[in-house]
């Protein structure tokens, strides 16, 4: 099957989520000859809405801006994508979060899910299991 029909049904099942901020950019090559589908969406977007793959290519995404919660962080003593960084977010901006998602009875584990990845259980996993290895630094309270 073409990229260009992969996209084209892409565009047929999740385009209408661009009226949300997503934007579909196309097939992108990553370093290992690697092909994904490549789109970015607002910090404030709901991920559950996106698959991880479509018709066998994984989806990349992009954030055009992060708030200031996830900017200017040392990344030698700060893992930008910490599940308690997504945590204190949510805990503190939740208005704002069902208000952009028009979703007004949004519980907080489904505004985690809707910014993080998906699947925010799944990342907070991965989360401790880096620390334990030592691939990304522990969490220190602000």
């Amino acid at each position: 099957m073409s990229y260009e029909t992969i996209i084209t049904e892409f565009k047929k099942q999740f385009g209408h989520l661009q009226k949300a901020g997503l934007e579909i950019h196309g097939i992108a090559n990553l370093i290992g000859d690697l092909n994904v589908i490549s789109i970015s969406a607002p910090f404030i977007f709901n991920r559950t809405t996106l698959p991880k793959r479509f018709m066998g290519l994984n989806l990349r995404e992009g954030i055009a801006e992060l708030p200031k919660e996830f900017q200017y962080l040392n990344s030698d003593k700060e893992y930008i994508w910490a599940y308690q960084r997504f945590e204190e977010y949510v805990d503190n901006h939740a208005d704002i979060i069902r208000d952009v998602l028009n979703n007004p009875e949004m519980k907080r584990e489904e505004m985690l899910d809707a910014l993080c990845f998906g699947d925010f259980n799944s990342h907070k996993e991965k989360c401790i299991e880096w620390e334990k290895e030592g691939k990304i630094p522990k969490w220190a309270n602000k």
